[in-house]
């Protein structure tokens, strides 16, 4: 069974976590996510452990448990949900958006809106 757990401390480490969960049945993957950038926690991960009873004593016991000063949200993970390729917002680009970018939008851009950008609006833009 595949557990989410939330609000981990940033000291804490992956061994930590698997540490913790281990006390409940054999942990096969411990897991903290990182920001691809920094290589910071995001203050979550997850925990896989094999037997399903005793992935749902570990649930039942941990959630609320603090780990190194904080306590810990802890319940089954959900499937990650499938999102298309190239989604993720409506903050322009050159296809528009609601702010502007290439093509338009309310906030100008390339190709008008209300504030300006290079297809007009209100602040003066060529026209």
């Amino acid at each position: 069974m595949n557990i989410y757990v939330g609000n981990i401390a940033h000291e804490a480490t992956e061994e930590d976590v698997k540490h913790t969960f281990s006390a409940y049945g054999e942990v096969s993957k411990a897991s903290i996510v990182k920001d691809k950038f920094t290589g910071n926690s995001r203050g979550f991960g997850f925990v896989e452990m094999a037997n399903d009873e005793e992935a749902k004593k570990a649930i039942a016991e941990l959630n609320g448990k603090e780990l190194k000063g904080r306590p810990l949200t802890v319940n089954e993970a959900r499937p990650r949900e499938e999102r298309a390729p190239g989604s993720g917002g409506s903050r322009g680009g050159f296809g528009g958006g609601s702010r502007g970018g290439f093509g338009g939008g309310s906030r100008g851009g390339f190709g008008g809106g209300s504030r300006g950008g290079f297809g007009g609006g209100d602040r003066g833009g060529r026209r």
